[in-house]
């Protein structure tokens, strides 16, 4: 019979509805339950594309013998990291603390009080490879639960202290912002941890760790420091080449499991081909070198072709895993590619992307790129533009053919921070690719946020699927569609996106701040009470929540000119001074952020006679790098189809919940009801097509009168 697990929305939970184990959800059902029994929580934590967490899940939890034994001695607990992150994230730093490291699935166990005594990440069945069995671990603790309760007693304890303090882990709020001279510091150090032959930072496993190349990224917009644009260009090119980028469907895997970027565990995430597709972006933005937006451009088009939603969303991820086996779905061996393309043009394909008899992986190629196909253009007498175009060409069939093979299983539940990241990034390249679909893609996604994951009140929810949304959105969720938002509206013109924005800043402002200490906990202040209330100021799969809401907060005042927002934002900088002065290289995003308070360039006002004139300017403004540069537009009075009053806008403003439930819906505010006064005033293009005013702190220069093309690409 199926378990409690079989009534989830969450398709990783689903995935264990028949096993043997009885598994329940996170509730205090469960833990009324472990009390009136006298047995301690086992807390198993994973999600749908984790390879690992399919292995234990096949070897132990569909294990009969083992099922039972976690039923007699135990109440099991099965946690879709990715539906509660607030849960994961508290028992992640337990297994830290007690192991020294940390991974997925997750096992942890608990107390009455869910506080931890014991924890682990996989265990095989048996005992392996120096590795106890699992059922050896369960009856050692089943005993200490039975006869040394007191020790476990005070190590829990213990431990719930240490975790309470990682919990806000900054010490004192400094009195001042972080000087700017942290950012000279963490970009060296991040320098020095770079691997200069094969990119990327540090060792094996490798994660692709995009705030560090963006923060790399934005200080060499600004500083012209051709060593960051070196490390940069060095990771994206070798991460390009590699196995981790599927270079027949698009988009990258989560990691690599070598240093040369080569064999990766072969799971999709949403989170980290949007966060990819931005640095891709922005580094052709800084270098004009094509070939990175090209990248860009096939993850986008992955995104768009394989992750959107019916609804407009889009999916959490792909598996790693299909038909049982791990990566089977992606690797191919020389008579496929043959059978397919054909003699010659199969030989050729196999060569340029190391496809050769006996495989490196487990018998089959990887698909990658040994050398550039530059290389091969120049060794074979082919035009480089002539070979690309034929192995895009031939890359197409592949995929074509790769469609009829048993596809990896899809997490299609919606996470609305991850869809920020992506709604983000697809405004980004659509505008400097002068991609309308991109646009469109992003504009879409951005209304389903909107309009279908908030509640009755208006304050946002979490996640979606089946037509359900549910579970209270974190504060990365508010902070990244803030900054989703106000992207869109750069992208666009459209100041309707900004007026949802600044009703997002107030909800979290209002929910999620710590008004004495400064910076924001991860959970608001009515949810679930756990044992610890964190704030997350370190990045890891995601930017961290105090490093998104800091960034959408400043770039929310620069617009509107709202000092609340400027007094957060600087509040969560000053709270997070000792993370930055001493665990820089695990915050880039927060040191970002501090880039964007210190190094503010400009406003751009940009004054247009008609909104369609937008589609025109759009490729060229975003052309460069602006990474601190406030971007504000005037669309001359009479020209939007339906338009809110100032009064309506001004109301909403002032009082979130009473405008709640307007989403994405085609409405709009003149520009000066919302965005900053000093910017507004005067501003107009009439009788020119286009003005474009360059302002300092508000102040701004001579405008300059529909500029020419070398103006927007020089940087103006």
């Amino acid at each position: 019979m199926a378990n409690q697990l079989a009534r989830s929305l969450s398709p990783y939970l689903l995935q264990h509805q028949d096993n043997p184990v009885d598994w329940r959800v996170w509730s205090e059902e469960a833990f009324q339950l472990a009390r009136e029994r006298d047995v301690p929580i086992f807390l198993s934590v994973g999600y749908a594309a984790c390879h690992w967490c399919h292995v234990m899940a096949h070897e132990s939890f569909e294990n009969s013998a083992i099922g039972d034994y976690l039923n007699e001695h135990f109440v099991s607990i099965k946690v879709d990291r990715e539906e509660r992150p607030d849960i994961d994230q508290i028992y992640m730093n337990a297994v830290q603390l007690m192991t020294g490291h940390g991974g997925w699935p997750m096992s942890v166990f608990l107390d009455h009080d869910a506080r931890p005594f014991y924890a682990g990440t996989y265990w095989p069945p048996e005992p392996r490879n120096g590795m106890p069995g699992f059922i050896q671990v369960l009856d050692a603790l089943h005993d200490a639960w039975t006869h040394r309760r007191e020790q476990i007693a005070d190590h829990a304890g213990e431990i719930h202290t240490a975790l309470s303090q990682l919990a806000v882990g900054t010490g004192d709020t400094a009195e001042e912002v972080p000087p700017k001279s942290r950012i000279e510091v963490a970009v060296e150090q991040l320098l020095r941890s770079l691997d200069t032959k094969w990119g990327g930072f540090g060792d094996a496993p490798k994660f692709p760790h995009a705030t560090d190349l963006e923060l790399l990224l934005r200080v060499a917009a600004r500083t012209e420091d051709q060593r960051l644009v070196e490390a940069v260009e060095l990771t994206l090119d070798k991460m390009a080449a590699g196995g981790i980028r599927d270079h027949i469907g698009g988009g990258f895997a989560r990691y690599s499991t070598d240093t040369q970027w080569l064999v990766p565990h072969f799971e999709k995430m949403l989170y980290d081909n949007a966060l990819l597709l931005e640095t891709y972006t922005r580094a052709y933005q800084v270098t004009g070198h094509d070939r990175h937006l090209d990248v860009a451009i096939e993850t986008a088009d992955y995104l768009q072709r394989e992750m959107v939603d019916p609804c407009g969303g889009l999916h959490s991820s792909e598996d790693a895993d299909s038909e049982g086996v791990e990566g089977k779905f992606y690797v191919w061996d020389v008579e496929e590619v043959r059978t397919v393309l054909g003699e010659s043009r199969g030989e050729r394909f196999c060569t340029v992307y190391g496809i050769q008899p006996g495989g490196n992986f487990e018998g089959q190629s990887i698909p990658h790129l040994p050398y550039p196909i530059a290389h091969w253009a120049d060794k074979w007498s082919i035009k480089l533009q002539t070979l690309s175009e034929e192995l895009q060409a031939d890359r197409r069939k592949l995929r074509q053919a790769r469609s009829n093979r048993v596809r990896p299983g899809r997490d299609d539940k919606i996470i609305t921070g991850w869809n920020a990241l992506a709604v983000r990034a697809l405004a980004v390249v659509g505008a400097v690719a002068d991609r309308a679909d991109l646009l469109e893609t992003a504009v879409t996604a951005a209304r389903f946020l909107l309009d279908s994951m908030r509640d009755r009140h208006g304050r946002l929810l979490h996640a979606y699927r089946s037509g359900t949304a549910h579970l209270q959105a974190l504060v990365d969720d508010y902070a990244l569609t803030i900054d989703a938002l106000l992207t869109l509206y750069e992208s666009t013109s459209q100041t309707r996106w900004v007026i949802q924005a600044v009703e997002l800043a107030d909800q979290m402002r209002q929910r999620f701040e710590d008004t004495d200490q400064g910076g924001f906990f991860y959970t608001a202040s009515d949810s679930q009470a756990l044992i610890t209330r964190n704030k997350d100021w370190h990045d890891g799969s995601l930017v961290s929540g105090n490093a998104a809401a800091a960034t959408a907060l400043l770039k929310l005042y620069r617009l509107t000119g709202k000092q609340r927002f400027l007094q957060s934002a600087t509040g969560t900088l000053r709270s997070g001074e000792l993370v930055l002065q001493k665990q820089s290289r695990a915050c880039s995003a927060l040191v970002s952020s501090l880039d964007r308070y210190h190094h503010h360039a400009a406003e751009w006002v940009i004054a247009i006679d008609k909104r369609d004139r937008v589609k025109k300017i759009r490729p060229q403004l975003f052309r460069p790098f602006r990474p601190n540069t406030t971007i504000a537009w005037v669309i001359d009075a009479g020209t939007d189809s339906v338009r809110l009053t100032a009064e309506m806008a001004a109301a909403r403003i002032a009082s979130p919940e009473q405008g709640a439930g307007i989403g994405g819906r085609e409405v709009d505010a003149p520009a000066e009801s919302i965005i900053a006064p000093s910017l507004m005033e005067g501003r107009a293009a009439y009788p020119r097509e286009c003005v474009v005013y360059r302002c300092e702190n508000y102040r701004c220069e001579t405008p300059v009168l529909d500029p020419a093309p070398e103006f927007w690409t020089s940087g103006g």
